[in-house]
């Protein structure tokens, strides 16, 4: 059994190799125009609702203002776990196609159920008057039937919109290439996140909830059709069985050898190629040496033919480097959680903000308060673009080299951190407008205070993510073993998942510890929130800057020819 296993284990390297050869069959930019069609469709059905979810549930739901922003961020944090699982299922087992197919499935399902809590009044609460204390919480089954809506719809969003990362990348043969993929990726989930967040968003605000859902519906059927209509054209991965096996037995490996005396000779380590050319120097990289035993040649370990006789014993000296590499990149991923942490806390209390502020636009039209979540879309795809066609190029030019992965990276940290004064500031001055008021004790009470006082800080919180996920996807991508190619760029939304829940974790002890977060927030004070948020911000990036320090890139610089003008 041993020897059937460990023949049809197939390195990393080698399927790299391999994509050049399937590319002159299938892939090519050809399929960008599918995916990218697939990737719109999705984000304006999802977005449709999730960008809206918080006011749905306070106007549908009668669902406290925090409270729903704590459930919308348990959401949001959902949607952004579920990549990984997905991720992991397409490169373990199914393959990215076949996972995006089924999660879009799944969220037309989703979509399904969304509109019957939307058109049906016996499966939701009767309506409640804003600022009323007479409001019936909805009963069990309801709270059953909207949570099971929203679980399943999360759950297709979650599983399509990454995985459709990976299958781009991956149509593509130049680092280069693929890294302007990564830019116009984020670009179209912006672009069309704002349609969904003004033109959806406003029809459920402003003429039924019901239609607003349909539509978002009919939006991923769309997708659905386009992504199936592709698929002659695509260039699919193919699974090679859990990948996590392969990495978990380096480690059982160098635990059972602990006892062995590492050697200096390389001859002596076992590797995938027999090639002298190939064989990879024992003592070039000295982080974390002790795992190098797992790849010591003992007796018994290797069969006649060559092969490995005992797999969780023995592993190949690239099998090590690839989980090196995975564990040098813990630091620098961890440092990105408290990035998005801010702007998770940001994209939720914003709409409870705007909720309180005058949002006319003229005598007639009034902003709907979820829509102001779309200058944070704008700004970023604004930027990406430029950044993309314009700075970083003149960048290059202007310096000889090129503005690397890391340093975008922190200057999204920098930038995110400014942000959050900028919201504190703001902040300060909408409670000095509701005190010199007297609207403190008047729950749901309009503060005269334009909305527009909060577009500052969520163009800056735009321009930060312009900078930091396109480099962190793009670093994950190149960086993982290209067996892990569907978990890598699931990295970032990893990242942004448990964000969310570490703010909503954050959000509810600063409620238990102080008075700054009441149901009312406008007898609160999220300014103080804010200015934690800063130092937090602050001290995360000196982490992040230590992290970068020490981490140095690998496979870019195998990848990358010297006239291509990426450089990590």
């Amino acid at each position: 059994m041993a020897k059937t296993t460990e023949s049809k284990l197939v390195p990393a390297d080698i399927e790299a190799s391999e994509m050049p050869d399937s590319m002159t069959k299938k892939g090519g930019f050809i399929t960008l125009f599918f995916i990218a069609g697939t990737l719109s469709g999705v984000m304006l059905s999802g977005f449709g609702w999730l960008a809206n979810l918080i006011v749905y549930l306070v106007q549908e739901f009668n669902v406290e203002s925090i409270n729903a922003s704590q459930i919308a961020n348990v959401v949001h944090g959902c949607i952004n776990l579920l990549p990984i699982l997905g991720a992991i299922i397409a490169d373990s087992f199914l393959g990215s196609f076949q996972v995006a197919a089924i999660s879009s499935f799944i969220s037309l399902l989703g979509m399904i159920l969304l509109i019957l809590t939307a058109k049906l009044s016996s499966l939701k609460p009767p309506p409640c008057e804003i600022g009323s204390s007479f409001c019936r919480a909805p009963s069990k089954l309801q709270y059953v039937i909207l949570y099971l809506s929203i679980t399943t719809a999360s759950a297709g969003l979650g599983g399509s919109r990454y995985t459709l990362a990976t299958l781009g990348a991956n149509q593509l043969d130049k680092p280069k290439d693929k890294e302007t993929f990564f830019n116009w990726f984020f670009f179209t989930v912006n672009v069309s996140s704002i349609i969904s967040s003004t033109a959806i968003v406003y029809v459920e605000d402003s003429i039924s909830w019901a239609l607003g859902y349909t539509i978002c519906f009919a939006a991923n059927f769309i997708a659905l059709a386009v992504f199936l209509a592709g698929q002659r054209f695509y260039r699919c991965d193919k699974p090679q069985g859990s990948q996590f096996t392969g990495l978990l037995r380096v480690v059982v490996a160098a635990v059972r050898k602990r006892k062995v005396a590492l050697s200096s000779r390389s001859e002596d380590y076992y590797h995938e190629h027999c090639e002298t050319s190939k064989v990879m120097p024992v003592t070039a990289n000295r982080w974390f040496r002790f795992l190098n035993r797992a790849a010591m040649k003992t007796e018994g370990d290797i069969d006649s033919d060559g092969l490995i006789a005992r797999p969780w014993k023995l592993c190949s000296l690239e099998q090590v480097e690839n989980l090196r590499t995975v564990i040098r990149l813990v630091p620098i991923w961890s440092s990105g959680i408290f990035l998005i942490t801010p702007v998770a806390i940001q994209s939720s209390i914003a709409v409870t903000q705007a909720l309180s502020m005058d949002r006319h636009l003229g005598s007639n039209f009034k902003i709907p308060a979820a829509s102001i979540i779309v200058v944070i879309l704008v700004s970023s795809s604004f930027f990406v673009a430029l950044f993309d066609r314009f700075v970083f190029p003149t960048w290059q030019k202007l310096t000889g080299r090129p503005l690397t992965l890391l340093q975008r990276i922190g200057i999204g940290h920098v930038i995110i951190v400014i942000s959050m004064a900028i919201s504190a500031m703001v902040e300060s001055k909408r409670l000095k407008t509701i005190h010199d008021n007297k609207l403190e004790a008047l729950p749901g009470a309009i503060v005269p205070m334009p909305v527009w006082w909060l577009f500052p800080q969520l163009v800056v919180i735009g321009i930060g993510d312009a900078f930091h996920f396109p480099g962190q996807t793009a670093l994950y991508y190149h960086e993982f073993p290209a067996s892990l190619r569907s978990i890598a760029t699931a990295m970032v939304s990893l990242v942004v998942g448990i964000a969310f829940y570490v703010s909503t974790a954050l959000v509810e002890l600063i409620r238990k510890l102080t008075g700054w977060l009441p149901g009312n927030i406008n007898s609160g004070r999220l300014d103080n929130l804010y200015w934690i948020l800063v130092t937090a911000g602050a001290l995360n990036f000196m982490y992040f800057l230590v992290c970068a320090k020490l981490y140095k890139c690998r496979n870019i610089e195998k990848e990358v020819d010297a006239n291509s003008g990426f450089d990590i």
